[in-house]
């Protein structure tokens, strides 16, 4: 599941080549134990999202209910029904990020960025999100843009470290 995202291809794919992906994807994994999740992962690599279509599209094939399918997606943090930004910008507020200044740096991020948590920049270049631990306590507080993690952040640094992504 590790290359999941980079499966994407919904930039340039039309709309029958995108449900023909997810097809081939439901058609490998649908006699397999626990199939959902893995199905719902390359769905959102192909889609770059979880839209409603493909969703129903998964639920028909599994011969699902659309409920516990939607249920699973909005139980786990990790998918999203909405089109997320390039850089998916998760801040830890977990107890010792947020008692280190964690709160503080999700306020320069919302500031930087313009949006709120659960939101996306315009130009879709970022996602703001909450993260309760990142297992990095002794670092705290940190932040975690896709799969860097980064350290010690203070609120003064935040338009350094977006530089980066830029």
């Amino acid at each position: 599941m590790e290359n999941v995202a980079e499966t994407c291809v919904c930039a340039q794919a039309s709309e029958e080549e995108l449900q023909e992906r997810l097809d081939e994807v439901i058609e490998e994994y649908c006699d397999k134990p626990g199939a959902l999740i893995p199905i719902l992962q390359f769905a959102q690599g192909i889609y770059g999202y979880l839209p409603a279509a493909a969703l129903k599209r998964i639920a028909l094939k599994l011969a699902m209910p659309y409920s516990e399918v939607a249920g699973v997606v909005s139980f786990y943090s990790f998918f999203s029904t909405v089109p997320r930004g390039r850089h998916l910008i998760r801040v830890c507020l977990g107890t010792a990020c947020y008692v280190r200044g964690g709160k503080r740096v999700l306020e320069a991020l919302r500031h930087k960025l313009g949006v709120d948590v659960g939101q996306t920049t315009p130009d879709r270049r970022f996602s703001l999100e909450v993260a309760r631990c990142f297992g990095a306590c002794g670092l705290a507080p940190t932040i975690m843009i896709g799969e860097d993690v980064h350290q010690r952040v203070k609120a003064a640094r935040v338009q350094d470290i977006l530089s980066q992504y830029a």
